[in-house]
């Protein structure tokens, strides 16, 4: 290419643009730390520097320092910035709000972990190595789920994200998807944790008996209630008989070997009570979100972040029709939800 020809500096530009992509999540993870998004709420106005710096609990010699971060919040679309240089919220730093219920801080405090980001930094080095199944365990010496067990703090935030994520997935399948339950007297929530779900789900619908389905030192201490109930167990064993059985951003933590194993436990378990059910998943349907960038970049770097986490993948429709079939199962239908996730009704 020619120095001075526009395709070189649109390359140039790309290229810097993508190695210093990190510096947009240093940025939003920092505006999550000082509370930015509150701040400005809490204002109840657009906001001054001045009365930004002022609000934000940093020791007075940064202060200057703030409109260069917010330069880049800015630019990046987390905030706004008007002619007279007054902050606003935007739809994005919205859901880094504290107040708000269905936040999304956890998952910026999750991903941009220095443990997650230490794995990543040995990507290069797994591709040549023969040992490690993930890079995370090549950067750890452990594989993720025992690392989040022996690193409490890091276990603690992988918590809180998955739990906020729990509480956007049960609003919306009350009320946009109530229909996938209607009919039904029982269902398992399959690695349901605390039960943000399944309770959700059991409030909407008396009648439906919902049981949690996690492994026991996580429900050891949870109380069964009206028609809630949690039991302990492994997966790969054994799964409670119901009419359904719900999957909520399970199967893509696994391999296919794996996920086939889950499959057919749950089809027992549904043919274990009546000759007709269902399996509901929640999870990532790749390529089906191609006219949105912003949600087929997301399914793109979680498909990868599986890869180095947890040597499992997301899937295409016809991956996930392979596995159906090798599992038993008859048929399934998808529903696209409104961010890069879909929800898929498997039936027997």
């Amino acid at each position: 290419m020619e120095v001075q020809s526009v395709e070189f500096c649109k390359a140039q530009a790309h290229i810097w643009n993508q190695v210093f992509s990190f510096t947009t999540c240093a940025s939003l993870k920092c505006a999550v730390q000082l509370g930015i998004a509150d701040a400005i709420d809490d204002h109840g106005k657009p906001m001054s520097l001045f009365y930004l710096t002022k609000a934000l609990q940093i020791n007075p010699s940064k202060a200057p320092y703030i409109q260069r971060l917010m330069g880049i919040l800015v630019n990046s679309g987390f905030f706004s910035q008007d002619k007279l240089s007054y902050y606003s919220l935007t739809p994005s730093s919205r859901l880094l709000l504290k107040k708000e219920e269905l936040n999304l801080r956890g998952a910026v405090e999750i991903m941009l972990d220095p443990a997650e980001l230490k794995a990543w930094s040995s990507l290069s080095d797994w591709f040549k190595d023969e040992k490690c199944r993930t890079t995370f365990e090549m950067a750890h010496g452990k594989n993720f789920w025992d690392f989040c067990a022996e690193e409490s703090i890091h276990g603690e935030i992988f918590n809180r994200a998955m739990s906020t994520d729990s509480q956007l997935i049960s609003k919306l399948l009350v009320t946009e998807y109530k229909f996938l339950f209607e009919g039904l007297t029982s269902l398992v929530d399959i690695g349901g944790g605390t039960g943000t779900i399944a309770k959700a789900i059991a409030k909407s619908f008396p009648k439906l008996k919902c049981t949690v389905f996690d492994l026991p030192h996580v429900v050891a201490n949870l109380e069964s209630k009206e028609n809630l109930e949690f039991v302990g167990g492994d997966m790969f064993e054994r799964i409670p008989n119901a009419n359904a059985i719900l999957l909520k951003i399970v199967l893509h933590n696994w391999n296919d070997e794996d996920c086939m194993k889950i499959l057919k436990k749950c089809k027992e378990a549904i043919l274990g009570k009546e000759k007709s059910g269902k399996v509901i998943i929640i999870d990532i349907v790749m390529d089906s979100k191609k006219e949105d960038y912003e949600s087929l970049q997301a399914q793109i770097s979680m498909d990868l972040q599986m890869m180095v986490l947890l040597d499992a993948k997301e899937r295409r429709e016809k991956e996930w029709a392979i596995l159906f079939q090798k599992s038993g199962f008859s048929g399934y239908k998808i529903f696209s939800m409104f961010d890069y996730r879909s929800i898929i009704e498997v039936y027997p």
